[in-house]
């Protein structure tokens, strides 16, 4: 099964990036295709180099880097989501790219199915 994933959420603020990235790795596991996985709204926050959690808490913007390095999966960060917080190309972690809403619809399409995390 083809599967697109949007992630609305920050990951330092909500459960939903850690059961985005949760829901992932298990459909990966599982034999799944993640075709894409969109950042929107505060989920841009998932993408940037720039967070620095402690070191005994999980670093998810690590964790999606490596997905991404080691299956193909493409990271998408909302172009307007993330001007708006302040993010752009050279904020972004390894595996991460920028682009328009047009990727979220064309997932939409493409996928089997689309799933959300966060409001």
């Amino acid at each position: 099964m083809k599967l697109g994933i949007l992630i609305n959420e920050g990951p330092f603020t909500h459960q939903a990036s850690d059961s985005a990235y949760q829901f992932a790795t298990a459909a990966l596991k599982k034999g799944h295709e993640i075709i894409r996985v969109f950042f929107y709204h505060d989920g841009v926050y998932n993408s940037t180099k720039f967070a620095d959690p402690p070191s005994d808490d999980r670093n998810l913007v690590q964790q999606w880097s490596k997905m991404a390095e080691e299956h193909g999966v493409e990271l998408i960060v909302c172009v307007a989501a993330a001007m708006r917080r302040g993010i752009n190309d050279d904020a972004l972690a390894p595996g991460f790219q920028i682009s328009g809403l047009g990727q979220l619809i064309e997932a939409g399409i493409e996928a089997d199915r689309l799933v959300t995390f966060g409001d």
